[in-house]
């Protein structure tokens, strides 16, 4: 069984998330869209409020599974016997940042990361800029999917 994690924090799901996994749940058994926790980090929405975003938007893809996790990716990996890393790439700046932890992922294990890139009309957004228009009152509708409603 080939199984993928796709980390994040997902403070909020975007479009650009939602393109990633909708096309990378084609390539996998298994896709467990993994909400990293980070008790250093302050989010927007509640680690329950981000996981029932996903699980909403994906309820009716037996091949997805949302859960919540601690601690390195490729340790989590091994707990649930994924061989894979999804990750998305908006632009060149993401490809930099992304191939060092690929690569100290590789070094820390035999796990294989696999990049798409993100659909043209989505490069554009991520959850900061996401964050920063629903804090400042903008119309965020276009940007997330339906679940997500503040």
């Amino acid at each position: 069984m080939k199984r993928a994690v796709f980390p994040g924090s997902f403070d909020p799901i975007t479009l650009g998330h939602f393109d990633i996994i909708k096309r990378g749940v084609t390539l996998f058994d298994e896709l467990i869209i993994a909400i990293g926790i980070n008790s250093d980090k302050k989010y927007m929405f509640s680690l329950e409020k981000r996981k029932q975003f996903i699980e909403e938007v994906f309820k009716d893809e037996p091949k997805i599974k949302v859960v919540t996790y601690k601690g390195l990716t490729v340790n989590f990996c091994k707990e649930v016997d994924a061989q894979f890393i999804l990750r998305g790439l908006r632009n060149p700046a993401d490809f930099e940042f992304e191939k060092a932890i690929a690569h100290t992922n590789r070094k820390l294990s035999e796990i294989e990361t696999v990049f798409l890139l993100t659909s043209s009309g989505k490069s554009y957004i991520s959850s900061s800029i996401v964050r920063d228009v629903i804090r400042n009152d903008g119309d965020y509708t276009g940007l997330v999917p339906d679940s997500v409603r503040v």
